[in-house]
Parts: C-alpha cells; structure tokens; sequence
C-alpha cells in the first residue's frame, strides 16, 4: 500500500512516520464502494440458490426460441428426441433389454428387502423409468429400486407395522412413506435445495453403502437358509444369534441351490472386470440364474421338501394406489418420516451415479432439474402401486457399457417389465426364494469399496474415522443409526474445519518475492524482528477466537525463541488475509482485542492483502481508522518491506 502522506494514524511514534513516508510503495488497498443493503442480500441470496446460472441459455433469445428452450428445460426429453436416429434407437433396444434381463430379477428380491410383495418391485421398474425418461437430463441413468433405499424402507417401515401381520396397513405406509419422498425431492429440487444432500460426505457415504452391502448380504441369509422364523432387526449379533437359533429350519437343498447359483453370479462377474467386453455375461446372469432355478424346482418338485418359493404373482398394470396413501390419520407423521429419510438416501444415490455418467461421457446434468425429476417419478410411483425408486448404479453401469445413447432404454426396460406383468409373472410360481437371495448378495458385493476405503485411509485419516463410525454404526446398530452416525460425523467433519481453521507461519522463499509456510519450505526465512502469519478461512464467530489465540501463540513462540538466542525482539506481527474471503463482527472484535494486545507489548499488527469484503468491514466497524490504513498492504512482500526499512532505521538510530 502506498504510504499515507498525510500522517500515521493508528500508532507508532513520529520517527516511524517519517521513516515510512519514504519507503517507495504504489500499490493501494482501496476500500470498494459499498453496494447496499438489498443488493449485497440479493447477490448473497443469488449465489447461494443460482450459482449456476440455470437461465443463462434464455439471455437474448426471441419469444418463440424462449418458448421451445422453455419446453426443452422442463421435458428434457425433446433435447434428443428431434434428433433421434434408427441408429441410436438399435443401441438403446439393446441396452434397455440388457437393463431388464438384470432389472426382473432384482426387483423381486429388492421388494422383499423392503417387506412389500414381489410384484410392487416390478410396478416399480415400469411407471418410474416412464416418467424419468420423460422428465430426467442423465442419458445413462437406469431407474428402478435399489438395495439400500429398500432395505432402509423396509427398516423404518417395519418399526411402524408389521408386513405379515398388518400386510395390508404396511403396503400402505409404504406408499405413503413413496409420497412423501417424492413431495420432498420436489420441494428440495424446485427450491433449490440441492446442497442439502451435500452433507453426507463421501467418506460417510463410502461407510454406510459398505455397512448397508453387509446388511444386505446378512438379511439374504434367510432366502438362502430356508429359515422362517427370523429376526426383523438388522444388527449383525440379532441376525446370526437368529440365524443359529433356528438350525433345525436349515434346509440342506436351498443351501445348495443358493450357493451354486452365487457362485455362478460372482464368477460371471469377475469375467466381466477382466473381460468389459462380455459384461452382458453378468447382466443376463441373475435372469438366466432364476429361470433355471425356477425349472429346477418345478421339474424335481423340491418345493414339497421345504424349499420355499416365491408363489404366485398377480398378473396386470400397476392399480392405482392413490385412494391407499394416508393423508389422515396417525401414520401421515411416520409416513412423513420414513419418506424424508428415504428421499435423501434415494437422492444421494441416484444424483450421484447421474454426475458419474455424465462426467464419462462429458455432459452436464442439473442436480436441482435431476431432484424435481426423482421427486415426480415417485409421486406418480406412490399412486400407481409402487415404492421409492431412484437410479440404480448396476443397472446404471451395464446401460452404460451396452453403449445407451439416451433415456429411451428405461423406456424400453419398461416396456419388457410391462409385458412381464402381463404375461409372464406366472411362470415366477416356483422360483426359489434362495435364488433371490443370492442374487442380491451378488448385486451388493459391490457396495463394499475397499479401494476407496484404502484410498481415504491414505488421504484423510478423519474421514476414514467417519467411514469406519458409518460402516459399525449400520452394521451393529441398525441403518438408521448408521445413517445417523454418517450424517453426525459429517456436520462434527465441517464443524472441526470451520473452528479449527488452518494457519501457517510464513517465510520468503530466498530469491523471490513469495511467502510460503515455513513447515513446507523450511527454507523460507523472514528478516529479524518480523512474524508473517496466514491465515486459510473465512473469520466468523465460530472460528475467530481460535484464530486470535493461535496468532498470538506464533507470536510468543518466536519471542520465546529469540529471547533464548538473543536475537532482536520482535516488533512486527503481519497477517496475509489473501484467503479470508469474509469476517463477521466476532472476527473484527478479536482481531480489535489483538492489536490492543500488541500495543501493550510495543508490536505493530498489519494486514496484507484483504479481500473487498474484509476492507470494507473493516472500513464500516472503524477498525481500519484505529489500526491506521497505511498498516494495510497490498502484500507480504511490500510489508516486509516497509517494515524492515522501518527496523533498519531503527536499529541505525539505536547505534547513533
């Protein structure tokens, strides 16, 4: 900053002044012009709801193009539909039967994870996929239900009401639980809420799919054991406590389908990690896997030896289910309830394997479009007889390596599950329920990444501890307490950063003119009697006490330090605020109580490079008048500078 020519305002003597007018400084901090009250709230209100700038593409269009842009914003859907070639639809044809020979299977087992019947998990894979196609911007995307939304439902539901007991009540909580999720993406989506699915961290997310992928697993024991009598809870001592409690239901002959059949499917998916091109191998395997089980059963009549099957399907489109949801009464709250921890789960998931997609294959889908588009394929999913969907990330991976071009293939997915309802749901009679479970062991074991655990474990050990809390905590707990521990451990994760804010002391990196962190670059030095000292966040009330003591602690260390070599005393303390992007008013109070500190010990405080928000409250507090303008510098560069022209004029008064 250039220096103020006019007097030193702020402290320090009159021999400082003299000597700091003739330090040869051009570059001035200004103070920028104040934008007022409504302009900086809607600007701040801007930013935090349209930092994307979702509009943009309407700026100078004509009426008519507004109108067709419109339209295209809204329906997605007519982005690619003009376009469309017999060529692209060949590969969409092929991709979507692919989804569906994996889609049928799943969805059978994934609908008894979540306690409802079989057939509401194929009313989920045929009007949701519809409406997504319709509504949705992810070419890749395949739509239906997944493992961990279901087995959360089926959780949360089960606290409420029990599916065999009360079958009736339950199905109809769960629609009403769909609703509820649906009315909650919406309302997150059109308000522009998409952050809020931003506090589950990756590291907690890793944990809980890991834990939940165990869960799973666990639960399958079940199916695969031919036990009737098992536990509803999901910790893993109430699961095999059930499981060995009840041996005498064993049954030796669904043990060795189950088996053979998962060694089948996992074998089938190792072929296609080391072989991408046949990953239709592991795609069709769950439905080859289930027909041949199925007429197992059906020639050798293992049923009548305890061999329990899935039964008879109810043929038909989905019925409608709008008259089911409660909208009264006492299960409206738990309803409510169940939804919204669904819905969050369910946008998590799909929000992030639609951005994974895009990502590969460079396009941009909007999270907010993408959320209202979840939100309405559940709400017409609640009233047309099916449970929470949300995108599927291995019906989502096979779409992509079937060469998917665009969302036809959901619709084309929803077709064959369509003409399944109508015609083929019988031939499901005598499909053993040990086949389902092995299917969806198989369909999970990806949700364990161990090379992403591996890989937070090297980067972050505190987020390997979320991991490790979200994993236990679903897997001796329960899943809403895992998911309970993920979301805690990620606000403790954002509190700790923004509390505990990084800092630096800084040295010049000899022949230049940067100042870099001394631990970095031990060779990085600061003339004697000079502290530089960076600080790396935002200062708000949270954080701003923190960062007054931990300046004053560098100060006294080096004084310390200097008092034990006999080195000159320490007269200036700078602080680089380049990464201060704000300050509140704790914030200009600590720092107010620090320069009174430093006045009592005869050390100078300046500041180097402020941001235009941090001068200009600096500026409206009167902070700026007491500490003195001519102490604010346009770098650590220019005052280190102006102070050791100022310590050097010192010490050769001293010597006189």
């Amino acid at each position: 900053m250039a220096p103020d020519l006019q007097g030193m305002g702020g402290g320090g003597d009159d021999k400082r002044r003299t000597v700091h007018e003739e330090v040869p400084l051009v570059h001035k901090v200004h103070v920028p012009p104040r934008g007022g009250l409504v302009k900086d709230v809607s600007h701040g209100l801007w930013e935090t709801f349209f930092h994307d700038a979702p509009l943009r593409q309407f700026k100078g269009q004509s009426k008519h193009s507004k109108s067709w842009l419109g339209l295209k914003f809204v329906f997605p859907l007519l982005e690619w539909i003009t376009t469309y070639t017999p060529r692209m639809f060949v590969s969409d044809f092929i991709a979507g039967l692919t989804i569906a020979s994996l889609a049928i299977p799943q969805d059978l087992g994934y609908a008894k994870l979540a306690g409802v019947p079989s057939v509401n998990g194929l009313y989920s894979s045929f009007v949701p996929p519809l409406v997504y196609a319709l509504l949705g911007s992810s070419r890749d995307i395949a739509i239906g239900p997944v493992a961990v939304v279901s087995l959360l439902l089926g959780t949360l539901l089960k606290q409420e009401l029990s599916p065999t007991k009360q079958p009736q009540l339950y199905l109809q909580l769960a629609f009403t639980a769909t609703f509820f999720a649906g009315l909650f993406q919406t309302a997150l989506g059109l308000l522009r809420l998409g952050f809020v699915i931003q506090f589950l961290s990756h590291a907690a997310i890793v944990g809980f799919m890991a834990g939940a992928a165990v869960t799973i697993s666990l639960q399958q024991l079940k199916g695969l054991l031919n036990i009737t009598h098992f536990t509803t809870d999901t910790d893993f001592i109430s699961v095999m406590t059930s499981v060995f409690q009840n041996t005498n239901e064993w049954n030796w002959r669904s043990i060795v389908i189950g088996l053979a059949f998962l060694s089948f499917l996992v074998l089938t998916k190792i072929l296609a990690k080391k072989k991408p091109k046949l990953f239709w191998v592991s795609a069709i395997s769950p439905l080859i896997s289930v027909v041949l089980a199925t007429l197992f059963v059906f020639i050798f009549r293992v049923d009548k030896y305890g061999v329990k099957v899935v039964g008879n399907i109810k043929k038909g489109v989905n019925p409608s289910s709008a008259d089911q949801i409660f909208f009264t009464g006492k299960y409206v709250t738990a309803g409510a309830k169940i939804g919204f921890v669904a819905a969050l789960i369910a946008l998590t998931e799909g929000v992030a394997i639609g951005r994974t997609f895009a990502a590969l294959r460079d396009y941009h889908i909007d999270g907010n479009k993408e959320m209202i588009a979840f939100g309405i394929m559940n709400i017409c999913g609640s009233v047309t007889s099916c449970y929470v969907a949300t995108g599927s990330f291995s019906r989502s991976a096979v779409n992509y390596q079937a060469g998917v071009k665009t969302a036809m293939s959901n619709i084309v997915m929803a077709i064959v599950v369509l003409i399944t309802l109508v015609a083929l749901t019988p031939l499901f009679k005598y499909t053993p329920n040990t086949i389902l479970a092995a299917i969806i062991i198989s369909a999970v074991i990806s949700l364990v990444d161990f090379k992403a655990a591996w890989l937070i474990w090297k980067i972050d050990k505190f987020d390997f501890l979320a991991t490790l809390g979200a994993f236990f905590g679903v897997f001796f707990v329960s899943v809403e307490i895992g998911l309970l521990v993920a979301v805690c451990i990620s606000f403790v994760k954002i509190l700790f950063n923004v509390t505990r804010p990084h800092t630096a002391r800084l040295g010049n990196i000899p022949g230049t003119k940067v100042y870099r962190n001394i631990l970095q670059y031990p060779d990085a030095t600061l003339p004697h009697g000079i502290v530089a000292v960076r600080l790396d966040a935002a200062i708000y009330f949270s954080n701003s006490q923190y960062i007054h003591d931990k300046v004053l602690r560098y100060l006294e260390d080096e004084t310390e330090r200097v008092a034990k070599t006999g080195g000159p005393r320490i007269e200036y303390l700078i602080v680089d605020l380049t990464p201060v992007t704000n300050i509140d008013t704790s914030g200009i109070i600590a720092f107010e109580e620090l320069h009174r500190i430093l006045v009592k010990r005869n050390v100078q405080l300046a500041f180097a490079n402020p941001g235009s928000q941090v001068i200009q409250k600096f500026d409206s507090s009167g902070y700026l008048t007491t500490l003195g303008s001519e102490w604010i510098f346009f770098s650590v560069a220019e005052g280190v500078q102006v102070c050791s022209v100022l310590l050097n004029k010192s010490a050769a008064e001293r010597s006189v």
